[in-house]
């Protein structure tokens, strides 16, 4: 027996979770979010300037961002300070990274 074959069961008890965990970072603007934000606490102003997405679209998507528990928010004066609160988006968006930003990029499988 293959000691690497994958627990079905367990996959199919999380495969909902996951789902919903990666339909969340699929959005391109909440993707970007995550990027941004994965080396530390980000302003809106400053999350505003680095993305080029105008407030209204961003404040939307820190919204379901937030309510999905994968950011939060911190309050300061007037402003407001935004931070990864999930470590699984760190672990997805650095993997993305390596696979999608970096200069050299992993061979494409082979079959």
């Amino acid at each position: 027996m293959d000691t690497l074959a994958p627990d079905v069961a367990s996959m199919k008890a999380k495969v909902d979770e996951a789902s919903a965990f990666l339909k969340k970072l699929s959005n391109p603007d909440r993707l970007l979010v995550c990027c941004a934000v994965v080396g530390g606490e980000r302003s809106v102003r400053e999350l505003e300037d680095l993305l080029g997405i105008r407030q209204p679209g961003l404040s939307q998507q820190l919204a379901e961002l937030r309510e999905a528990g994968l950011i939060a928010g911190r309050k300061d004066g007037k402003h407001v300070f935004y931070r990864l609160a999930d470590p699984r988006v760190r672990a997805l968006v650095e993997t993305m990274h390596r696979l999608f930003c970096d200069p050299d990029p992993l061979p494409p499988a082979r079959d």
